[in-house]
């Protein structure tokens, strides 16, 4: 009986051990392509967070929504994911200061106050890092870090490919230290070297661009794909809007319909109709 329970414990130790690569993220909560979702990153008096019983997943703003709300949306058993950005400086949000000047690099066009970040700093990382703190600290569930496919633009930073792959695995690894879910927002061309290291992905028009192929490797790994759609003809036109949600079920992605402030104004869901 003795052998018996140490060999028990052994094959234990060797379950759990191969249950901490990076392909899992050691959390209790799972997503699947089934997974409701809403977001809404603009909240304010004119613009209160939508109450949508439907989505089990809320993507909301890491500084700008309390622990009281996040705590909130949870008793109401929603999985709160908080979104940042990873590859921007932002010159409004409360750690500004904390990147020195070498780091901040071309404007983000489109965006004011807004600049790429150079990646591969050691300073950018370790505010990362603390920015995941925050959000295991609130209470979020898992982290929505935006603009994470720098090497693809004009950033004022010879950023590589392989830059990208780093500086995104390592934000997973930190993510999953703190047993946050992590999204990958866009970066398609990176999909295939990066989707086991994700928990799910979060996608602005692959519709409107053609693209959404490239987002089937989280469908076939089994991982929620959240859509936005930004285009106004999904809006006024309900046959392109029904053929919209046609090839996003058969996709089994879950699509929302925005407006690009992502503000709440409006939605319009493919699951669970507009709001």
């Amino acid at each position: 009986m003795y052998h018996l329970k140490i060999l028990l414990l052994f094959l234990s130790f060797l379950f759990f051990s191969c249950g901490s690569n990076s392909e899992t993220n050691d959390s209790f909560i799972t997503l699947s392509p089934d997974t409701t979702w809403y977001i809404q990153l603009e909240v304010d008096n004119d613009h209160p967070l939508k109450d949508i019983k439907e989505a089990t997943v809320y993507d909301i703003d890491l500084f700008d929504a309390s622990k009281e709300e996040i705590q909130r949306l949870k008793e109401e058993g929603k999985i709160v994911i908080c979104y940042f950005s990873a590859g921007t400086y932002e010159d409004w949000r409360p750690d500004k200061d904390r990147f020195p000047l070498e780091v901040i690099g071309n404007p983000y066009e489109g965006w004011e106050g807004e600049y790429w970040l150079d990646i591969r700093n050691e300073i950018v990382k370790q505010i990362m890092i603390d920015r995941l703190k925050l959000a295991k600290e609130k209470g979020c569930d898992g982290v929505d870090p935006d603009n994470v496919n720098g090497y693809e633009n004009n950033t004022g930073f010879n950023l590589t490919y392989s830059d990208q792959i780093d500086f995104n695995k390592f934000l997973s690894e930190e993510a999953h230290k703190l047993r946050l879910l992590i999204g990958l927002k866009n970066d398609l061309n990176q999909i295939n070297d990066l989707v086991d290291f994700f928990d799910f992905s979060v996608n602005e028009e692959c519709h409107q661009y053609n693209e959404c192929d490239l987002l089937m490797p989280f469908i076939q790994k089994n991982k929620s794909v959240f859509n936005i759609e930004y285009d106004e003809i999904y809006i006024n036109d309900e046959t392109a809007f029904q053929n919209l949600c046609e090839d996003a079920k058969n996709r089994n992605f879950r699509t929302l319909v925005m407006p690009y402030e992502l503000d709440g104004s409006f939605v319009k869901s493919c699951d669970y109709g507009e709001y």
